[in-house]
Order: C-alpha cells, then structure tokens, then sequence
C-alpha cells in the first residue's frame, strides 16, 4: 500500500515505515493540515471472559472499571517491579477492552498480559485481522467529515463511536498524541487498503519518525526511549497511573516511589547546534546533574530537542545548562504550541 520509495526501518520488534516522501515535508503536514498514519505496528489485544473487568484494573494502571463502550483511555502496563512494560490505550467494548500497544512493543506486551490472565480470562491477538490507522493535524477534522461522517469530527475527546463506513463495520475514537486534532480507525484487515487509498488522497501519509518528533514535541511520553530503568515519577509519567487505585500491579513500587526522597526528574531541553546522544552528560558549572535521556532535531524550533535526567533541583524551565559541549536552555513543556489549540472545527 505505501509509495514506492518509502523508507523503512525497525522500532522494537515492528518493521514501520519511517518515512514516505521527507520529515520535512511530513512534520508540516501533522503541524499544519492533515496527516494519516498507518500504524500497523502496534498489536491489538483483546481481552474478554467472565474475569476481564477485574483482571483490567489489576494489570492497567489507571482506572477503567466503569470504562463503557463509547470510551477510551490512556494508562500505563506496570510489572509487580512497578517497571513499565507499555503504554496503552484502552478501548471499551460491549464484551471487555482492546488493548492498542506502543509501536514495537505488541510482544512484550502479549506476553506479560498472558502470563497475567486466568482460566477466566481470554487474551486474543487481533492484529492479523483488524487494521489501525490515525488521522491528525490542525484540520485533520475536515477529513474526517469527507472521508467518513461529519458529525464525528466533534466528538468529545477520548469518544468511541461504532459505526460504519462504504458499508464496512468500523470503531471509531477521537483520541491522538501529537496534541492536534487526532482520531483513530480501526477497520477490518480485508478493508484496509481500500481505506488506507481514500485517506491519503485526503491528507499527507506521515511516518513513524514525523510521529515521534510531534510527540517529545508535546511531551507525549515514547517508552522505548524514556523507560528503561526509571520509575514513573523520573519518568514525569505520573499522570498515567491512577495512585488511588486499591489495586494494580507494580502499585507498590509505585508508592515508594511517590513516598520516596526526590530523586532525579525529567526536563525538557533545547539548544547547541549537535544533537546530543543518549547518556551524554548535563552539568552546571563543571559539575554533573544528569544525562541526556532522548533527543532529536525540532523542524518548528529549527534546533536539538531532547530531554535529560537531572537532580531535582534542577529539574526547572528557564536554567541555562551543559550538555556536553554546547549549552542549552530547559523547557516547560508543551515545547512548542500545537495550531490545533487556535483552530476551531466548524
């Protein structure tokens, strides 16, 4: 289905196409019309039986016991160790959830949900036979409106509409990561290419690496990047678990974590003219605070973006500091301001 010069490249366990025609011309496509994303790299997983409600809120993070149908969330998969395995989003259904996994991490994810599931519990991979696909950017609605149905285009974020189109059952949500507007299809595999050609005369294809970028942009968490050893709250990743829970694996951990001395955070930086790699270190004067954790170049602020671990008490916008060589400033996130904020859907 993808044009012919398409470059591919491996994330995780998942082949993905990281780009289609330039980043440039991608980035401008999320950041200022309308962009859509095959993300056949993510693993949907259904979970259903007699035990489903309870075994969701004992393996996800954040509350979804009276998670309908016509919703649908973000929440974090934690080991007992309180180490994320994956960040997810949950899709209510009639008969349980369907779990959307992280680009390339689908695996790891099956794996740790069966080792986790009873004899009340069924846990189905749906990947070979459904086909998922994200529209956004700033007018990203008004494909939605010529492609499938106008009046979904305002769906109060976070909505789950079953309807269909050309005839073809799908599930449709508002929901998204770049901070634009953002909705998700996901359609029968038989079906996708035929939906995949309609939405791409529509809007730009954007890949993986257009995707990513829009992301730390936003501060929208990467777990392949920012999760390795850190607990959630060097992470910055509490607003993806509910602590009030009675309940979940890794809540434990969790609340040591809370209870603990302040340990290092996670801040946004740019500046220098090199992007910085993983581990290079951060200093105040000599002396070091921290180290790079992920970093990449921002089209929209045309210099290095990245984050850093740092002590808490530099863990503030507005600080001048080292890294490696060249010096940067820290950030209050979002980075930069997505156009949707200032875009009415009409």
């Amino acid at each position: 289905m993808h044009p012919e010069g398409t470059v591919y490249g491996t994330v995780g366990e998942a082949d993905v196409a990281l780009r289609y025609s330039t980043l440039e011309q991608e980035y401008e496509a999320i950041r200022n019309r309308a962009a859509v994303f095959d993300l056949s790299g993510v693993r949907l997983i259904e979970v259903t039986g007699d035990g489903a409600t309870e075994y969701a809120q004992r393996v996800l993070a954040r509350d979804v016991e009276y998670l309908t149908d016509e919703r649908c969330m973000t929440s974090l998969v934690l080991d007992a160790e309180g180490t994320v395995v994956d960040q997810v989003v949950v899709w209510g259904r009639e008969d349980g959830l369907l779990l959307e996994s992280s680009v390339g991490f689908g695996d790891r994810l099956l794996e740790h949900l069966r080792a986790q599931a009873g004899d009340d519990v069924t846990i189905t991979d749906r990947t070979g036979e459904l086909a998922l696909f994200a529209l956004e950017g700033p007018y990203a609605w008004g494909v939605v409106g010529r492609l499938i149905d106008a009046e979904l285009a305002a769906l109060p974020f976070e909505s789950v509409v079953d309807t269909t189109w050309d005839g073809e059952e799908i599930v449709f949500a508002r929901t998204g990561s770049t901070a634009e507007y953002g909705y998700k299809v996901i359609v029968s595999a038989d079906s996708a290419e035929k939906l995949w050609h309609k939405a791409v005369a529509e809007a730009a294809p954007a890949g993986y690496e257009a995707l990513e970028l829009a992301m730390l942009e936003v501060r929208q968490p990467v777990v392949r990047h920012e999760a390795g050893s850190a607990d959630i709250v060097e992470m910055g990743a509490n607003w993806l678990v509910d602590i009030t829970k009675e309940d979940f694996l890794g809540r434990d951990a969790v609340l040591a974590a809370f209870n603990a001395p302040a340990k290092r955070r996670t801040i946004g930086f740019s500046g220098g003219e090199s992007v910085p790699e993983p581990g290079t270190p951060v200093t105040i004067g000599g002396e070091r605070v921290g180290e790079v954790v992920h970093a990449v170049r921002s089209i929209a602020l045309d210099a290095p973006l990245g984050l850093a671990r740092v002590e808490p008490d530099v863990a503030a916008a507005g600080l001048t500091l080292s890294v490696g060589d060249a010096e940067v400033t820290t950030l209050t996130s979002p980075y930069i301001t997505p156009k949707s904020w200032s875009t009415p859907i009409i």
